[in-house]
């Protein structure tokens, strides 16, 4: 997708991919090795199936887009604020160039809690899905625009082959066509326009109709208060993945409860007058 945000991103991961000597069968060998995953799915359907919204409460010091979040932020206490505030999974950015983060980030909040935690990162290429599941994340981000269309059904595949859930991104109707046919079923809109890397508050709504039932669907970027949550809960989505909000938050446990609050359809159902597939 010539001339987004994204582009110097993933060109960026992509030089490192190629420079990269390390054996692929010596990663995979090690990962395959680990111990299970938490289930970062699983966790969103059964809160779901509770009615109750899913929450994925973001750790990261900086954005491209809004700059320093918190670049003292202890990834540590924060996961703990999250979970005590009622997040049923957590995402960490592993990106150093543009986020901030790194691996030991999402080793130090995953041993921190009990809940499931996604590799918040651009995966371009197989050894970034052994590195994720060696740095101990029980699932890995797909980004639909960053894939060509074998690499998408390639990684996706050797991620639920070694045990991770797979989230795979989309950012309009084209994508997420890409994202059905090849069988994904955790699924999130993220409202961050790729071009402008503005923030669309209606794009997951409108998007919501085309997701069928029995996918999980998380709304991305843009859900800063309850009110928000609610929108795209009422639209059918399950989860909502929330960062800055929260970072930012003077009170990150009280920011994460209030989210978790909000009531949802449920059970990867859109509702009756947004449904993509066949009627619950």
């Amino acid at each position: 997708m010539a001339g987004t945000y994204l582009d110097g991103i993933i060109a960026a991961h992509r030089a490192a991919a190629a420079g990269d000597r390390r054996d692929l069968d010596e990663l995979l060998t090690a990962a395959d090795a680990m111990p299970p995953a938490r289930g970062f799915a699983h966790a969103l359907a059964t809160r779901s199936a509770d009615r109750q919204l899913a929450v994925i409460a973001e750790v990261k010091r900086r954005s491209p887009s809004k700059g320093d979040l918190d670049v003292g932020l202890d990834p540590a206490v924060a996961a703990g604020d999250y979970e005590v505030g009622g997040a049923c999974c957590l995402s960490v950015l592993t990106d150093t160039a543009y986020f901030g983060g790194c691996p030991q980030d999402l080793a130090r909040a995953r041993r921190a809690v009990g809940v499931p935690v996604l590799r918040k990162d651009f995966t371009v290429c197989a050894a970034d899905i052994a590195d994720a599941r060696l740095m101990g994340a029980d699932a890995v981000l797909l980004i639909v625009a960053a894939l060509a269309p074998q690499e998408l059904v390639d990684l996706l595949a050797l991620a639920l082959r070694i045990g991770l859930d797979a989230l795979v991104e989309v950012h309009d109707r084209a994508e997420l066509d890409r994202a059905l046919d090849v069988g994904a079923t955790l699924i999130g809109v993220n409202q961050r326009d790729l071009a402008t890397f503005a923030v669309d508050p209606e794009r997951a709504v409108r998007l919501a109709a085309e997701i069928p039932n029995g996918v999980m669907a998380v709304a991305e970027s843009g859900i800063g208060s309850p009110a928000d949550a609610a929108r795209v809960a009422g639209a059918g989505y399950d989860a909502v993945l929330v960062g800055e909000s929260l970072v930012r938050a003077p009170d990150r446990r009280a920011a994460v409860a209030a989210l978790a609050a909000v009531r949802a359809a449920g059970g990867g159902r859109r509702p009756a007058s947004a449904s993509g597939g066949s009627q619950p």
